[in-house]
């Protein structure tokens, strides 16, 4: 019983300081020091080195720099620009018109950037200005890019992913597998609802005018370098031919090559690419660093043993499980941003995972797709405050537009639970 109030009040540590604006790698590190030293004792800390050296000497980790770096480059290069006009011009007959040129640019753009808030920035940033000029509904392009900027960290590569690889031990490359299928599924999805909405509803989106003269070369060469790079990643992590880690190194030099090629940045914008993939890591690692103090502390405890165990006395069936899960994921993502639901959560729930017999790698993209909905979630999902940000809409119009996926994103949800083979398929395939 002791134990059990020791890890709540190092939850209770932990939420509150989150509240406060303290960062997430020192909130739930102090919370894990905070229950050794009541649970063990000053002896308890001289663990800590182990812990810390641990937690980064890990194989999934050292892929995570690399694909942040690659997607740095790309980011800075400015071929984001050219390849949604590219998408534009290949998708311009579809209902919807740049609409759904915002779903099909983040998903292709997603598989590069790993990120959910970099694909929806990245996309938007070229987007909203432009159908703002058009005449398109603004509810309708701001839903648009925030939902489908959580295909960032859905398709693969994805650094959610990653970092639930890294707790669970399972294969980074498995688990990207498993995301591909469901990530393009997901925006068939958005693209159909959008689709609906503007045959329905003509005025949502003006008409794209008359298409120039070699539109397909263009739109084709526009999206070459990104759609290249990221079957280049992809395929030879599928294949086998590369790990993750190596695919990430040649995707960040192909990166840097085609950033120089498409547009000469100067030194000055790739030295602070660098910076950023530095800063951002930095950060990821601090945060894996204080979850593994806060699970060490947990473990130490027994609280695991002990919280499965009640758990599974309670008898619900396995669907009774995911779906008070997931409504805990919804709640928990108006407080903490995806690296941090994954972190504070994964630890304690693959023990009851386990003894349920669920497949962790399915439930890698239920969780990732858990996380996704926090990131537009209001009040203060991440993806709604990136695109307002962007748009100067207004937040509750950008909201109103993103609710409709939020609703999608459940049925998708739904779907999977039913059909589990839509992501465990191809990773058995590999």
């Amino acid at each position: 019983m002791y134990e059990i109030i020791t890890v709540s009040l190092g939850l209770v540590v932990s939420i509150s300081l989150l509240l406060g604006g303290i960062p997430i790698a020192v909130a739930v590190g102090l919370a894990g020091v905070l229950t050794l030293l009541l649970n063990e004792g000053l002896g308890s800390l001289n663990a800590i080195s182990f812990i810390i050296w641990g937690s980064v000497n890990n194989a999934s980790l050292s892929s995570l720099p690399l694909f942040i770096l690659m997607a740095e480059f790309m980011l800075r290069s400015g071929v984001s620009d050219s390849y949604y006009s590219g998408m534009s011009q290949l998708i311009r007959k579809a209902p919807g018109g740049l609409l759904q040129t915002n779903i099909a640019s983040c998903s292709l753009f997603a598989a590069i950037s790993g990120s959910s808030v970099a694909t929806a920035a990245a996309i938007g940033g070229v987007a909203i200005p432009r159908q703002r000029k058009d005449g398109y509904d603004l509810a309708m392009a701001c839903g648009s890019i925030a939902a489908g900027g959580t295909l960032g960290i859905l398709i693969p590569p994805s650094i959610v992913m990653i970092i639930y690889a890294t707790f669970s031990e399972l294969s980074v490359a498995k688990l990207f597998a498993a995301g591909m299928v469901p990530g393009l599924l997901l925006t068939v999805m958005f693209m159909v609802y959008i689709a609906a909405r503007c045959i329905i509803d003509p005025s949502l989106a003006p008409k794209m005018p008359p298409a120039e003269k070699g539109w397909l070369w263009k739109g084709i060469k526009n999206i070459a370098p990104m759609a290249g790079l990221m079957v280049i990643i992809l395929g030879s992590i599928f294949l086998g031919i590369a790990t993750p880690t190596e695919a990430a190194g040649l995707g960040a030099f192909l990166a840097a090559v085609i950033s120089w090629v498409v547009s000469r940045p100067p030194l000055r914008a790739l030295g602070q690419a660098l910076m950023n993939t530095i800063v951002i890591s930095s950060s990821i690692l601090f945060i894996v660093i204080g979850a593994f103090i806060f699970n060490y502390a947990i473990q130490t405890a027994g609280i695991t043993a002990q919280l499965t165990n009640w758990v599974v006395t309670l008898d619900l069936n396995v669907y009774t499980f995911l779906v008070l899960m997931l409504i805990f994921y919804f709640i928990l993502g108006c407080l903490v941003d995806s690296i941090g639901m994954i972190v504070m959560t994964v630890p304690l729930l693959l023990p009851i995972l386990i003894a349920y017999g669920i497949d962790l790698i399915w439930f890698g993209v239920v969780l990732v797709i858990a996380v996704e909905l926090g990131q537009i979630t209001p009040p203060v999902g991440i993806n709604l405050y990136v695109v307002d940000q962007i748009s100067k809409a207004g937040i509750a119009t950008v909201i109103r537009g993103v609710a409709p996926y939020f609703v999608i994103i459940i049925l998708f949800l739904v779907l999977l639970t039913i059909f589990p083979d839509i992501a465990t398929w191809l990773p058995s395939m590999m």
